[in-house]
C-alpha cells in the first residue's frame, strides 16, 4: 500500500529535525552533518545545504565525495566558479564516477560551463559516458 500523500515530507521534516537536534549536541558529527545536508537539498534548502557542505570540507578536507557534494550545493546556487573548485577537488582527491557526474540534475548548471567542459575533456579524454569508469560508491 503507498504511502499517503505528503508522508514523505512528513518523514523528512522529522529526520531534518532530527538530525539538528544531534548536531546541537555534538556540532561536529559527520555522519549526521551529511545526513542534514542531504535532507536539506532534498527539500529544497540549498543555502542550508550549501552552509553543511562547507563545514564538512572543512571537517573532511580529504574526502572526495564531500567535495562534490560541496560541487552540487554550489552549482544549484548558481555559483560556478566555486562549483568548478569544488569538483575539480573532488576530481584530484580521486573522485572518478565520471558517468553519475554526467548525469547528476545538481551539477546540470556547471556541466554547461566551458571550464567543466575542459576539465573533462583534460581528465578523461573529453567524455564522460567512458563504460569503463569505475564506480566509486
Amino acid at each position: 500500500m503507498p504511502a499517503p500523500k505528503g508522508r514523505k515530507s512528513e518523514d523528512l521534516d522529522f529526520q531534518m529535525s532530527f538530525y539538528e537536534g544531534v548536531l546541537k549536541e555534538n556540532p561536529n558529527f559527520v555522519e549526521a552533518l551529511i545526513a542534514l545536508g542531504e535532507i536539506y537539498t532534498k527539500k529544497g534548502m540549498y543555502d542550508k545545504g550549501l552552509k553543511i557542505d562547507k563545514k564538512l570540507s572543512r571537517l573532511r578536507p580529504d574526502n572526495p565525495i564531500i567535495h562534490y557534494n560541496l560541487a552540487c550545493s554550489l552549482s544549484l546556487l548558481g555559483e560556478l566558479s566555486n562549483s568548478f573548485k569544488a569538483i575539480k577537488q573532488a576530481i584530484e582527491l580521486g573522485y572518478n564516477d565520471f558517468i553519475f557526474m554526467n548525469n547528476d540534475p545538481d551539477l546540470a548548471n556547471l556541466r554547461s560551463d566551458e571550464r567543466f567542459i575542459e576539465l573533462v575533456k583534460k581528465v578523461k579524454g573529453g567524455s564522460l559516458n567512458t563504460p569503463d569508469v569505475q564506480r566509486n560508491r
